[in-house]
Parts: C-alpha cells; structure tokens; sequence
C-alpha cells in the first residue's frame, strides 16, 4: 500500500489563492506544508469548493470551507488539541520532510507490501476437501499425499503472513518513537510530521482488515492444525518431510500462538505499543496517550459531524476512519494506567461507540467486538454501566 492508496486524509482546509490586492499570510513555523508548496497554490486535493478535483465526494475528509478555522478544529478547540487541523494544510499530499525520510521510506516499504497481504488474505479458500477426504480415509495413501500438497503451499502463505507481522511490528514502533520524541508534546509531532502520521493511520487500516479477514476464515486455523498433526505423526513414524525446512517446529510454535488469538495483528501491535512505553521510561507515558487519543478525537469528529458525514460517498472511506478509530483506542486501552473507558480518559468513548453503532450493523459489528474482546479495562470498575451497556 502506497502513502497515498488509502482514502483517508487528517483534517485539512482547501488552499484558496488571496484576491491580487492581498498577500499570502505566513503560516506558522510548525507543520509547513510539506513538499515545500505555498499554502495559497493549491493542492492536487484542494480546491476553492472544498472538493477534491478528481475524487468522488466523501474520499477526502473534513474539507473546510476555506475561511477561519475548520468546524472539526472548533469542534475539538474547547477541550482537545487540533494543532494539524489549522488551515492551509493538506496532510493527503503531505510528503516527508528529510528528517522524516528514513522512517517514511521504512514504513511505506512495508504498506505497499500489506496490500498484497490483504489480497492473499481475502482469496484464502483453505484445503477443507481434501483434509476431510484424508481423514475420512487413513488408509488411502493418495488421498494423504493429495492433502499434504494442497496444504504446504498455504502454510508457507501464512508463514509469509506471520512475518510480515514482526515487520509491522518494527514499523510501527519506528512511528511512535518519530511521533513522541523530545522536544515536541505529540500534537506538534501530528502537525510537523503529517506524512508519518498518515502512515500511522494506513498501518491501523490494515491492522483491523486483516483481522477482520482472519475471524471470518475458519479454514486458517484448520489447514494449520492439519499441518502440526500431520508432522507430529511422521515425527513418530520417523519420517522427515520437505517442508519442516520451511516451517520447523520452532517456527509452527510461534505462529499456533499468533493465529489462535482472534485478532493477531492487533494483538501483535498492542504488545509492541505496551513494550514501547515499558522500554522508554524516560519518555512520559502521556507522549503516547496522547497521540492515540487525539488521532481517536479527530477521526470521531469526521464520523459525527453532518458536514462531513454528508462526503462520505465512497464506504471505504467510512470504514477506513472507523477502523482508525478503534485501532488507536485499543492501543490506548493497553497503555494508559487506567484505559479509554474510564472518566478520565481523554477519549470519548460513548460518542466513539455510538458513531459505531449508527451504522450498520454488517460494517461495524466486527469493530464492536474489537472493542468487546480485546480491550483490558473494559470490565474495570472505573468503566461507567452506560458505556458497558452501550457495548452490550
């Protein structure tokens, strides 16, 4: 997935060029738009109309109106930071500064790869037939060498799969050391490093797809399970089998424990966000709260406000910020001392779950049960009754 192949924008007013009589004001020395392009010139996203040339409605987000401040930064400006939601930028043609190179060229190697992921993910069909055939047939050595083969291709698949997890892993903890180093609090950092943020978003994006895919494919873990009964019972049979050397025991250990948790990829990227903060003492853990909390504040704005709402013609786009939303305050949930449900989270999470629940059922129920399943403080005293019935 390229930096730019996910309908999603950060918050972003349209660059209207001033009458000839006016002068462009200077924007602030923090978050210069990127690619060096004069705040007044116009985008390849922006026009004066608010409406991205080219692009259906809906597929940009929270396009303002062109003057003052947009209605999502007033919306958040009584109680919460909206620093990247000042006029003149356009994070959907943010590119990386040279300080942000290094981190965006690593990052975007691994999302162009996660589209062919979610494409491999989405034509699994498993081997069902012919496990069922070998099983209901001990004896019959063709039916057994007929499932072997149909299985040893889609253990390497989800090998491939496994991987390409740690490498998400280790791209995402580039993110958050990049978005929450000193000297700035992580507002500036979404504002100064939109590029980076953007990724951030896309990796959430693919993190809730692929989970999504894997709950609804019970073939996965059933062709794994056949994988490690058929090569334990040629361990006693003595028997030795070409493709141990592409998935040894070690290696089918640590992806049994990947692919029985029901969301592995969120799981993979909670753990790597708790390890984060835990190897970071240093750094306050508000750094990174508040990072998640203000990504998981601007993407409820865009689902909630009608404005917005209203552009939403392309669905993708709508669950691209839905699956952003839930990824952030999941991770939010696993760091943070008291969680994302308690009255003194920074995240709203009764307008976050009922912007959730107003849509339909089939786009969010998925995402609900991320919230339901994969939380850790849900069941906590501070959580109040209204929110836990609002997940009921």
């Amino acid at each position: 997935m390229s930096s730019t192949s996910t309908p999603f924008e950060f918050p972003c007013q349209p660059s209207i060029a001033p009458p000839p009589s006016q002068t462009p004001a200077p924007l602030p020395p923090q978050g210069s738009p990127r690619g060096g392009g004069s705040p007044t010139a116009g985008c390849s996203h922006c026009t004066p109309q608010g409406q991205p040339p080219g692009v259906s409605a809906g597929q940009g987000l929270l396009w303002g109106s062109g003057t003052g401040t947009s209605p999502a930064a007033a919306a958040l400006s009584h109680s919460e930071p909206s620093g990247f939601l000042s006029p003149g930028r356009c994070p959907a043609d943010a590119q990386p500064t040279e300080a942000e190179t290094a981190v965006w060229n690593q990052v975007n190697a691994v999302l162009e790869e996660s589209q062919g992921v979610l494409a491999e993910l989405q034509s699994y069909t498993g081997a069902g037939q012919e496990i069922r055939e070998a099983i209901q047939n001990p004896g019959d050595l063709q039916l057994q060498e007929r499932a072997w083969s149909a299985v040893c291709p889609l253990v390497a698949k989800l090998k491939r799969f496994y991987e390409f997890s740690l490498r998400l892993e280790n791209a995402l903890r580039s993110l958050l050391e990049a978005l929450t180093c000193p000297p700035y609090p992580p507002t500036q950092h979404l504002e100064r490093e939109q590029a980076l943020a953007k990724q951030f978003a896309e990796i959430l994006h693919f993190t809730l797809s692929f989970d999504e895919l894997k709950m609804t494919n019970p073939a996965i873990q059933n062709d794994f399970s056949y994988y490690r009964r058929t090569i334990s019972r040629n361990r006693i049979n003595n028997l030795q089998l070409d493709a141990e050397s592409e998935v040894n025991n070690e290696m089918a250990n640590r992806m049994s424990l990947f692919y029985a948790e029901a969301t592995p990829m969120l799981k993979t990227l909670s753990n790597a966000t708790t390890k984060f903060v835990s190897e970071n003492k240093t750094l306050p853990i508000e750094d990174t709260t508040d990072c998640l909390s203000t990504m998981a504040c601007v993407c409820r704005v865009m689902l909630e406000t009608p404005e917005y709402r209203s552009r939403f013609t392309n669905t993708e786009t709508l669950l691209f910020c839905m699956r952003v939303m839930v990824g952030v305050i999941i991770l939010y949930d696993h760091v943070h001392p008291v969680g994302a449900f308690a009255k003194t989270s920074k995240i709203d999470m009764k307008g976050c779950i009922k912007v959730l629940k107003d849509q339909p059922s089939t786009s969010t129920e998925g995402l609900l049960n991320a919230l339901r399943y994969t939380t850790r403080h849900l069941n906590d005293d501070t959580t109040s009754k209204q929110i836990r019935a609002l997940l009921q």
